[in-house]
């Protein structure tokens, strides 16, 4: 583990319990996935007008590596960890000691999930 990971994996914690949001961008007003993740990275400057499906695998990419991080291989505590949620529906989340933390459209709100997530892992990134 490191302190950096550390750090993310517990501001991601902090915001369990958040109502989830399309393309939300705050505690007070929701998050949604993406939201989530900025905030548990502190990056600020973060696109909202996407799709909510369809979404491009590279383009995401290409905006985590703006932001900084690094594809790795093995995940740690604070991680972002890439999902294919369902057809064309990618989906972010941030890794813990025991599972992962998200924002959760069925349930509406952030929540951290025990163990593996049950959808395809398409990349792990580090902020370096």
């Amino acid at each position: 583990m490191t302190k950096r990971g550390d750090a993310v994996a517990a501001r991601a914690r902090r915001l369990v319990g958040v109502r989830f949001r399309p393309q939300g961008r705050g505690r007070e007003t929701g998050l949604d996935c993406v939201g989530l993740v900025a905030a548990a990275l502190r990056v600020r400057c973060v696109r909202s007008d996407y799709a909510l499906r369809g979404g491009s695998l590279d383009e995401l990419e290409a905006a985590l590596r703006t932001a900084r991080l690094t594809r790795i291989d093995v995940v740690r505590p604070g991680d972002v960890l890439v999902l294919k949620a369902g057809p064309g529906q990618l989906h972010l989340a941030v890794a813990t000691e025991g599972g992962f933390v998200h924002a959760h459209a069925g349930l509406g709100k952030v929540v951290e999930t025990p163990g593996a997530p049950e959808w395809p892992l398409l990349g792990i990134w580090r902020k370096s």
